[in-house]
Formats: C-alpha cells, sequence, structure tokens
C-alpha cells in the first residue's frame, strides 16, 4: 500500500519558470497562488475568458456583444462572435501535423502543409456530395488520419461532425447517427485489433440502410490498403468490400478527395454546432450532446496549454478511439501547435508494454491513458527504460490509486503523473494538474482555470474535507450548447440541473481539500452506503485490486434509500488462478482492515469478465438495476459495450 498523500513529484524553479502557465500569469500580471489565480478565474468568468481569447490570439471576431449573460442552463457566450475551429486547428503551415501508428507498425507522418492541403480536397468532395454549414457528416472509422482530415474538413465548412468507433455494433452506431440524420457517412471496410482484422463491410451497409438521410456513403479501403502496402491515406478508390448501400451514391475515400479545392473557412456563431459527442448509452438511447465552435477552442487552448503544458515542438499521445471524448481531445494539439500520434489497436499487442513503446518511438513529450492501463502495467511488472523526451504522464476515465501514481513516479523519475477528471459532457476535465503544482500519490492537484468545481453535502451546501457531491456552480464555454432533438431543454435540464437549480450536478464524488486539491471517488449514482458510511467504488477497487490473483472487479450494494441491502463483490481472476476460502478470506480481511467491517461483502462470486462500456468504464448501475430485478436486457444495451456476453453472469 502506498499513503494517499505521500508525495512523489516537486517541480523545480526551472521547470516553474519555463511553465507555459507561468508565462501567462506573468502576461496576465498575476504572480499569486495558483488558489488565487483559480479564484479570480471562476469569480469573473467574463474577464478569464476574454484573457483566453486575448492572449492565444483567436482568429475569429469578437463582435461587441457581452461576453457572458444568463445563468445556467441558459448562459450565452461572446454573442456577437464569430469563429472557425477549423481555421484555429489549421493556422499554423510549417512542422510535422500529425502521426499515425498502428499495431501492425505501419507508421504515417503529415506535414501541416499535406494536413492543410488534404482538408481542402475533402471540403471540396463534401461539397460536391451537398453539405452545407449545419449539415451532418459521420464517421464510422478508427483513429487514423482521415478520421481528422474528415472532421476539420466538415468544420470547415460549418457542418457538424459525429463519429463511432468501428468497434461499436450496428445497433449502437443506428442508435447514434440516426438521431442526428446525417447527409454523409465515412466508413472503412474493416479494422485490425489485438493481432487480427474484422471486415465491417456487411456493417456499413446496414447502418447505411437504416439512414435514409444519407446522400452519399464514403468508403475507405482500410483492410486493402494496409494488405497491399499502403499507407491508409494513400488508399485507392473504392474497394472490392464496396457494396451497393440503399441510400445514395457510394463513392471512394480517393474519389471524395479527387480534386483540389480552396481551404477556406465559414466562420460561425460562439455556439454553432461543432460535433455531436453521446453518453455511454448502456441504458436507452444514447444522450446527443452538442458543442460549439467557440467554447471547445477557448477549453482546449487553456487546458492543453496551462494544465498539460503543451505547445509549438510537443508531440501528444493519449490512447483512445473516435468513439472517446479523448479523441476530441487529443485532436485538440493541433491548435497549440503540437503534434497528435494517433494510434489504431490494442494497448496491449503485441506486448503489455506496447503504448509504452510508442511513447518512446514517437519521441512523445505527453502520454496519456486511462487509468486501467497504468495499473495493468504496475501488475505486469513492466520496467520502462527511462523518460526520454517525456515530460509528463496523464491518467483518466477512472481513479488511479495511490499505488499507480507510485508506480510511474519509480519507473519515470522526475516526470509528474497527473490525473484528470471531468467528462464527455464539457470535453475536457474539471480538475487535473499543472506544471507549478506538487504530486501526491492518489491526489489530483487542483481544479481547472475557469471551472469552479465544488462539493457538496446532502443539504447542498459546499464543504471542505467531505467526500460530496461534484456540482460547478459557474459555467464554462465547453458546457453543450443543447442536445440533439431536445428543444426546450428538457433532457438537458434532467440531465444536470434537476437536483441543484442553476447549479451542474456531475454525477460524481469530491472531496476537495483545504489547498484546493482533490480526490475523485467514483461515480456517485453508485455509491456504496454501509450502515451511513458513504464510500466511492473506488476505494474499493484499490484494496481489491491490489491482489495479484484479481485481474479485475465490481462492487455493488444492493441497498436502497431506508432499506440495508447485501454487498456483494464480483471478482475476475487472472491467468489459472481459482477462487479458494483463503483467497476470499484475505481479501475479506484486507477490506476489514483497510475499508472497515461495514464494507465486508456478504458474498464474492467469480465471473469471467467485469463489464465495461466501450470506452472501459465499469458498469456499475446497470448491474445494480439487474440484480434488483431489471431484466438484463433492459438494464443495458449490449452494443454500447466492449463484452456484453458478461452480463449474463450478473444474474440475482
Amino acid at each position: 500500500m502506498v499513503a494517499e498523500g505521500a508525495l512523489l513529484w516537486e517541480p523545480s524553479e526551472e521547470v516553474v519558470a519555463s511553465a507555459r502557465l507561468t508565462r501567462y500569469l506573468e502576461w496576465l500580471g498575476r504572480s499569486g497562488a495558483y488558489e488565487d489565480v483559480w479564484e479570480w478565474s471562476v469569480d469573473h468568468p467574463s474577464e478569464f475568458w476574454t484573457s483566453i481569447w486575448d492572449y492565444f490570439g483567436v482568429l475569429g471576431e469578437r463582435g461587441d456583444g457581452p461576453v457572458m449573460s444568463g445563468t445556467m442552463p441558459g448562459v450565452r457566450w461572446f454573442e456577437g462572435s464569430s469563429i472557425n475551429y477549423a481555421e484555429n486547428a489549421l493556422r499554423r503551415a510549417e512542422g510535422t501535423a500529425v502521426v499515425f501508428v498502428s499495431e501492425d507498425g505501419a507508421r504515417q507522418e503529415l506535414s501541416r502543409a499535406e494536413l492543410r492541403d488534404e482538408v481542402a480536397r475533402v471540403r471540396a468532395g463534401l461539397v460536391r456530395l451537398g453539405v452545407q454549414r449545419g449539415d451532418r457528416v459521420a464517421g464510422y472509422l478508427p483513429n487514423i488520419p482521415q478520421a481528422l482530415i474528415a472532421f476539420l474538413a466538415t468544420a470547415s465548412l460549418g457542418a457538424i461532425w459525429s463519429a463511432g468507433s468501428p468497434d461499436f455494433g450496428v445497433p449502437s452506431i443506428v442508435d447514434r447517427f440516426k438521431q442526428i440524420e446525417p447527409k454523409v457517412l465515412i466508413a472503412v471496410d474493416g479494422y485490425h485489433y489485438n493481432g487480427k482484422t474484422y471486415d465491417r463491410s456487411a456493417a456499413v451497409n446496414e447502418i447505411a440502410a437504416e439512414l435514409p438521410t444519407l446522400r452519399a456513403t464514403v468508403w475507405i479501403p482500410y483492410l486493402a490498403a494496409v494488405a497491399e502496402g499502403y499507407a491508409p491515406q494513400e488508399a485507392g478508390p473504392t474497394g472490392a468490400n464496396a457494396r451497393e448501400t440503399p441510400h445514395g451514391e457510394v463513392i471512394g475515400w480517393e474519389g471524395l478527395r479527387a480534386e483540389e479545392g480552396p481551404l477556406e473557412f465559414e466562420r460561425v456563431p460562439f455556439d454553432h454546432p461543432l460535433w455531436i459527442l453521446y453518453s455511454s448509452g448502456t441504458t436507452g438511447l444514447p444522450k446527443p450532446i452538442v458543442h460549439g465552435h467557440g467554447g471547445v477552442v477557448l477549453e482546449q487552448l487553456k487546458s492543453l496549454t496551462f494544465h498539460q503544458d503543451l505547445g509549438e515542438g510537443d508531440v501528444f499521445f493519449w490512447y483512445t478511439t473516435t468513439g472517446w471524448m479523448m479523441w476530441n481531445y487529443l485532436i485538440g494539439a493541433l491548435l497549440v501547435g503540437a503534434t497528435p500520434v494517433l494510434y489504431d489497436g490494442s494497448a496491449t499487442h503485441p506486448s503489455p508494454a506496447a503504448l509504452w513503446r510508442i511513447a518512446d518511438s514517437e519521441d512523445v513529450t505527453y502520454f496519456g491513458v486511462g487509468a486501467p492501463y497504468i495499473m495493468a502495467s504496475l501488475k505486469a511488472g513492466i520496467r520502462l527504460d527511462g523518460p526520454g523526451r517525456l515530460r509528463g504522464v496523464g491518467s483518466t476515465g477512472s481513479p488511479l490509486p495511490p499505488e499507480g501514481f507510485a508506480w510511474v513516479a519509480a519507473e519515470l523519475p522526475g516526470i509528474p503523473i497527473g490525473s484528470f477528471s471531468g467528462g464527455t459532457d464539457v470535453c475536457t476535465g474539471f480538475v487535473g494538474a499543472t506544471m507549478l503544482h506538487p504530486i501526491r500519490a492518489g491526489i489530483i492537484p487542483c481544479r481547472s482555470l475557469g471551472a469552479k468545481v465544488e462539493s457538496f453535502d446532502t443539504m447542498g451546501k459546499p464543504v471542505i474535507g467531505e467526500v460530496g457531491e461534484l456540482v460547478l456552480t459557474q459555467p464554462m464555454p465547453s458546457m453543450p450548447v443543447m442536445f440533439w432533438n431536445d428543444p426546450a431543454g428538457e433532457r438537458y435540464f434532467e440531465s444536470y440541473f434537476d437536483v441543484y437549480p442553476g447549479v451542474w450536478r456531475h454525477g460524481d464524488w469530491i472531496k476537495i481539500n483545504e489547498d484546493g486539491s482533490c480526490v475523485i471517488y467514483g461515480r456517485s449514482d453508485s455509491t456504496l452506503n454501509r450502515g451511513g458510511v458513504r464510500m466511492g467504488t473506488s476505494e474499493f477497487y484499490r484494496v481489491v485490486e491490489r491482489f495479484e490473483e484479481i485481474a479485475d472487479s465490481l462492487v455493488i450494494d444492493t441497498g436502497q434509500l431506508g432499506q440495508d441491502g447485501r454487498l456483494l463483490l464480483y471478482v475476475t481472476l487472472a491467468d489459472g488462478v481459482t477462487l479458494t476460502e483463503p483467497l476470499e478470506r484475505a481479501l475479506c480481511d484486507a477490506l476489514r482492515k483497510e475499508l472497515s467491517p461495514r464494507h465486508v461483502p456478504n458474498e464474492i462470486r467469480a465471473v469471467p469478465g467485469i463489464p465495461r462500456t466501450l470506452s472501459g468504464k465499469k458498469l456499475e448501475v446497470p448491474v445494480r438495476k439487474i440484480l434488483l430485478g431489471t431484466p438484463v436486457e433492459q438494464a443495458a444495451n449490449p452494443d454500447a459495450m466492449a463484452n456484453p456476453e458478461v452480463l449474463r453472469h450478473f444474474r440475482p
């Protein structure tokens, strides 16, 4: 066990002096402690967000309207302004724009000039297909260059992008795309993962058949290109796998980008839709979350520069698919002049150290992954060769235990590990790190600039040093401008504002410390409440998953309001391990000692796998519903899951 709060890294005077946040503070004329600057940023949001526009020289027209007007959930930002995300992302003409790597060793670089040319070509192709401002373009794509190019071309027109990864099942994609009625679908014939090839040609045709608004389906012969030794960007016209679809014409990627065209940008109002992301969709239809051009530009400039310390010359990697908001965050590197590394493949093929090897081979300066990958690296005994060009490591997706912090500190001495927490809802982190903060095991160093994060008790009052509901009491520009097909804003209001009027309730447990640092304890709707002692599930997993015999775990409290329930622990065992009485006893003893006697499970069950979403999050709430009597088919959408076959093992 590593003590929570143990000091692992402190910034030197040189690190502080060279930090991009320090330069911004000097430009502002502020030299106080971070907490003082944070308080200014949230108490005077108009001044703060104006400073972000001015400091970065955002391309666009500011207009003469107010920076912020109204109250949540109806806040308006920079009224009268006009802006385009793609114009700001493509403003630089020199250097390497993007690097693509696949698990089979394929690699491709695009210079900024080449990226601009490709975007112009695809933009011209979309215009030929009739795409205009406000139309939707959908991508069924892995994390390959075409996804980035197609998105930027779409954004340049003021059209709206939406993406899903090809490992999503057909019903899951249809549930998403049918809601937004796309005019064009861009899709691959298949993908590679974990050393295997998956043909998705039939799936693409099924998806297209369910989208009557399609004017065209654009095929990318990704499998054919790799098989023939081409980089995906150089793939030829429609391959043999492209079949007729019932709506619109069918063309190949090469046909879409065949003609040169001008690189122009349609400047749109600040809150004009940029892209549509989706809630996990494990129950019911996924919520289509719409973000605006201006809010994303300002938020990503702020977060990537001040919290990841990224800028010109940096190389940014985060392991993600196009179906997770971290893809949208990763490509934001273009806004700050850094180079994003796009990776298509498994995190553990051909070895558990696959991602760390990419960090080394690509001279990555900031490396980000989900917390489970760091813990898996620890358990696998991975030894790292050294930091190389790394200056920072990021973790998100779920709370990172103190042991994960300590492993990174031991393997990469002198490199800070920053845990970040936020969500698809705002496409950023509410809380995170900077190069000015020390790193302590299990602790998130600060609340992000411009994010007024507070912890509310059961009475809706802010508390310090206690676990409470994570709320935002001031708006952020990257909050959704709306949900698609929600004209009255009812679904939007119910999702965030139905508990505390005028206050965003995010759905996580958080403890904020006196110094502004914090700890995230997991989802508040899946909390453990044993004998009046409320605890987030992350603390439970920290104890259980420390055991080498345990590969993964899930804990469920079946108690309901005013009624105690059973505490059930599900474990997936490491290879060759069986659930024995001594192992059960050891788990219970550890939980009794490290948490409390109230948190000893009533029963421990071995299962072949823990149900997770496609982005890797544990499905605590759906499993709890199943245990309380909801039929499996109603509790979770299997097409939104990475491993739906395991759900049957959680029936009561």
